[in-house]
């Protein structure tokens, strides 16, 4: 592990990546998308503040299960003035998702158990299929591969 001295009170983007784990590639994207900041040196590099490296590690958490970055960042942008998440905060957060989660669970456990039989099934019907019309849901609408051909009509112009 990177051990950055104490009094260094700033990050290269080089030493935020290797503390964090996180590529630099990412680290710019996660700027971009404005859920970490820097500010630039006269040599216009970035430097990070040392709390960057706990922020980086709650959106790497939160990704790992399943948070979109938008409502990462949301959560990010509630905390007052901006500031890194404490363990309160995760805590608090990650209670607010856990619906959103089990429900993403209860869909995967779905998928997992009628992937099989769907793809042996080679129905490729949109009438009666558990995965691609769950609950048929577009049976009131359409029947069959309606779906499919209306799609591409749209798609193709025509």
């Amino acid at each position: 592990m990177h051990r950055i001295p104490e009094k260094i009170h700033e990050l290269t983007v080089g030493q935020l990546s290797a503390r964090s784990g996180a590529a630099v590639s990412a680290l710019h994207f996660y700027e971009s998308k404005g859920l970490i900041s820097s500010r630039r040196t006269s040599g216009n590099q970035r430097r990070y503040t040392r709390d960057t490296l706990r922020r980086v590690a709650f959106i790497r958490a939160a990704q790992r299960v399943g948070i979109p970055l938008a409502t990462i960042r949301e959560a990010l942008a509630e905390l007052p003035e901006e500031r890194t998440p404490t363990r309160d905060d995760w805590a608090r957060l990650s209670e607010a998702w856990r619906s959103e989660l089990d429900e993403r669970i209860r869909q995967l456990n779905r998928l997992r158990d009628h992937l099989t039989d769907c793809i042996g099934c080679g129905c490729l019907s949109l009438e009666g299929c558990v995965l691609s019309n769950p609950d048929d849901v577009f049976g009131e609408r359409l029947t069959g591969s309606r779906l499919l051909t209306e799609s591409r009509r749209k798609g193709s112009g025509g």
